[in-house]
């Protein structure tokens, strides 16, 4: 019997895919891989998972030659505001290829983007109805923006031109408004841009400051680097913080999971700027409006009663020369009239004055009173955490090599540690 060698059996399984496969397919799989090399080809693996979407089915490796990748990829990105990166379920034309050293593999040759845009709206979509689900949709829209919104807390990367041009506009507005601005520096693009805004948020919500709004804005940058806001949980910390979410991300054609969750969406950061400055302006406005119509309306009052005794005294004058001695008796009557009227109106006024002022002393005094307990409260949680208070009470804390012992795995025989106690250090050697 004539034996094969391996060679020229994988020749055989060659030429056998080539004459039977020698189209081109459309394929629908998902990136588990993607890698770049330095010549500019780009290697993928294919995997394919079953309806539970835990267990491999079907896996291939692929190749997109250089030529074509340098034109897919950024068509790709452009039109999906993605990243051409693993985990993305794609729709891909490919080629079957064998070789006789490297085996079966696919060659990409063209890449349809709206198949992608599809399986990202349906996942965006997924998040939307599980917020839903679970009723906290629009919990932060439904929230309130204090009338007065001034204090805000600006959760952004550090270096980002558009936190500049957002404090500019605010902090320099035409109107001489007031506001206080805290930066949470968080990274606004890449894969930790999930994890570096949940920290942010949370420590907005463990500062002692009461933010009036939080504003998230990210200036400019590729839509392919807005994948890191289409996530469940930051869609669901944004849904229920408790304080109102601007966000300007700096995009137009698409909105994120977190723009539609969100208390309002504005475009850029300069537009969530505009948006807080007519927000105060315009209570501004309302108040000065009240402030003219009472003096407007004080004013017609004042000369309404004018014009009134004037008519009196134009009537009063008439009657004293028709009849002298009624007409000081209706002038009688009409002094008492006015007097009383006068009086009624002055104690009216009287009242309602001490009224007020007694509703100020019952609420102010009640304000102040929670924000003593407030402080008070965080002086005893500061003073509980208070390293120094813990030694005094009879522990103790252990270094080696200047780091704090937490288990006895950490040390080994010879070593040398500190124990510090509340009055002074003990040197020791492990035996």
């Amino acid at each position: 019997m004539e034996a094969l060698t391996l060679h020229e059996l994988n020749g055989l399984v060659r030429g056998t895919l080539e004459n039977v496969l020698n189209e081109e397919y459309w394929l629908q799989a998902e990136l588990s891989e993607v890698r770049e090399a330095y010549n500019g080809h780009c290697y993928l693996e294919f995997i394919e998972k079953d309806k539970s979407g835990r267990d491999l089915i079907a896996k291939a490796r692929g190749t997109i030659w250089a030529n074509i990748y340098r034109l897919l990829k950024p068509m790709f990105e452009r039109e999906t505001g993605r990243p051409f990166a693993s985990g993305l379920k794609v729709l891909v034309k490919v080629s079957v290829a064998f070789h006789e050293l490297y085996g079966y593999s696919l060659t990409v040759t063209d890449i349809d983007p709206t198949y992608t845009l599809g399986d990202m709206a349906r996942q965006r979509r997924e998040i939307l109805e599980r917020l839903s689900k679970e009723g906290i949709l629009n919990d932060n829209k439904n929230l309130c923006l204090p009338l007065f919104a001034n204090k805000i807390a600006v959760i952004s990367s550090s270096n980002a031109a558009g936190y500049g041009d957002f404090c500019d506009q605010l902090l320099n507005n035409d109107y001489g408004l007031s506001f206080h601005v805290r930066l949470f520096p968080a990274i606004m693009q890449g894969a930790s841009v999930e994890p570096s805004i949940l920290d942010a948020l949370d420590a907005i919500l463990n500062d002692t400051v009461k933010w009036d709004a939080v504003v998230i804005i990210r200036g400019g940058g590729a839509t392919s680097d807005l994948s890191g806001f289409d996530t469940y949980l930051l869609a669901a910390a944004c849904a229920q913080f408790p304080i109102p979410i601007i966000t300007g991300i700096g995009h137009e054609r698409d909105d994120t999971v977190i723009d539609l969750v969100s208390h309002l969406r504005v475009k850029t950061p300069t537009a969530a700027a505009a948006f807080l400055i007519n927000h105060q302006q315009e209570i501004a406005v309302r108040l000065d409006q009240i402030g003219h119509d009472l003096a407007r309306n004080c004013t017609r009052c004042l000369e309404q009663e004018k014009v009134r005794l004037e008519r009196l005294a134009v009537q009063t004058s008439v009657v004293v020369k028709q009849v002298r001695s009624q007409a000081e008796h209706r002038m009688d009557l009409l002094l008492q009239r006015l007097e009383h009227s006068i009086n009624q109106f002055l104690v009216n006024s009287t009242h309602k004055i001490e009224q007020t002022g007694e509703r100020l002393n019952m609420i102010l005094p009640a304000r102040i009173e929670r924000a003593r307990q407030r402080l008070l409260l965080l002086e005893k949680t500061c003073e509980a955490a208070d390293p120094a208070i813990l030694l005094k009470r009879g522990y103790s804390m252990t270094f080696c090599n200047g780091e704090l012992l937490k288990s006895v795995a950490d040390i080994k025989s010879g070593d040398e540690i500190i124990t510090r106690l509340a009055e002074g250090e003990v040197h020791s050697v492990v035996k």
